[in-house]
């Protein structure tokens, strides 16, 4: 685990979710954001969307509950959800997806992206 993704764990308090904690996190009522990091060693942009995480929570007034996904689970993730890159934040609200944003985007990209994704209606069946 790179120092970028400690820093939302262990300093910001964001939850690292494994198969025992996933569901019932995911699940619960409201929004959340469950951050797919794929290896960081790998891919540079893993350590950018760690950093932009916290500020994204800030800019939404935290109207999303934030979570890091742990890497045991995360291939099962991409297929349950069929999003693929990494890495990429996962929107969720009531259990169910309402949109990824995957890789880093601009700034403005990512409000404007995000903002469609939570005034979107909730979908039909919960994922």
């Amino acid at each position: 685990m790179s120092k970028a993704i400690k820093r939302l764990t262990n300093d910001l308090g964001y939850p690292l979710l494994d198969a025992a904690s996933y569901d019932d996190f995911a699940s619960a009522k409201g929004e959340r954001v469950v951050f797919l990091t794929g290896d960081p060693v790998k891919n540079l942009e893993t350590d950018d969307v760690a950093a932009i995480l916290p500020e994204l929570v800030q800019a939404f007034q935290y109207r999303f509950k934030p979570a890091v996904v742990d890497r045991a689970i995360e291939q099962s993730l991409r297929e349950r959800y069929d999003v693929w890159p990494t890495p990429s934040l996962l929107f969720l609200r009531d259990g169910a997806l309402i949109g990824a944003v995957p890789k880093v985007r601009e700034w403005p990209d990512y409000l404007s992206e995000i903002k469609s994704i939570l005034d979107r209606p909730q979908p039909a069946t919960a994922q």
